[in-house]
């Protein structure tokens, strides 16, 4: 069966390995504010998240699948985070989130899946995540709640990377021996990449999950869970 997906950002990183797979098999309609490398994959909607309201008649009357992808990361102590950083973060991670579900609930289809984006960070405590992992925690919250009061018409689920080769992340992995530390943190030693990430997006879009909804699904090279030192 064809699908139709909402994809809300998607032009680069994760979000564009999810449409390369996806393109193929599915109708993909992207939300970002710029086409990137997306070509022609998908229907582009310019769209930004903190400052734009999505407007659902440019969509199909009725979606299989969305997918969030919008994310930051701000990584400082404490006492180096003012408060407009917290708000700017929620706004982004979960404020964002929260208006594109309310613009789109009426048009997802029966056994439709939505697909959302926490952080390792969530589940373990991490200095200088203070920000990020609140916002990200929200999402997880959020996500299962809405499981329960849609199902069984829609399936929702969330990935909780750890940190993963893109451009948002590209300060932490910016030489060798960044990569080399972030990789020896995690017990399959090595970085995330966006196929990795994708991948689960893919399967959790797709009938092969069926059977699952609310999970929050660490795609972490083992760090949330997995001691080995």
């Amino acid at each position: 069966m064809r699908k139709n997906i909402l994809m809300i950002g998607g032009s680069k990183g994760i979000g564009f390995a999810v449409a390369k797979l996806l393109s193929q098999e599915h109708t993909l309609y992207i939300a970002s504010r710029d086409r990137g490398d997306l070509g022609e994959v998908a229907h582009h909607i310019p769209f930004d998240v903190t400052t734009d309201d999505l407007d659902p008649t440019s969509l199909p009357n009725e979606l299989h699948g969305v997918i969030y992808l919008p994310g930051s990361i701000n990584l400082k102590p404490f006492k180096m985070l003012d408060t407009d950083t917290f708000y700017k973060d929620m706004e982004l991670n979960f404020f964002g989130l929260v208006k594109v579900i309310k613009a789109i609930i009426h048009k997802m289809a029966e056994g439709a899946s939505m697909v959302f984006f926490s952080s390792v960070a969530v589940k373990i405590g991490m200095p200088f995540h203070t920000s990020v992992a609140a916002s990200k925690g929200a999402i997880e919250g959020f996500a299962k709640s809405l499981a329960a009061e849609y199902a069984p018409k829609i399936r929702v689920n969330v990935i909780a990377p750890s940190l993963t080769d893109t451009p948002l992340a590209s300060r932490f992995l910016s030489n060798d021996k960044k990569r080399e530390l972030m990789a020896n943190r995690h017990p399959l030693k090595k970085i995330g990449s966006p196929l990795d990430m994708a991948n689960i997006a893919v399967f959790l879009l797709s009938d092969d999950s069926a059977w699952m909804s609310g999970q929050v699904i660490g795609v972490d090279g083992g760090l949330s869970t997995l001691n080995v030192t």
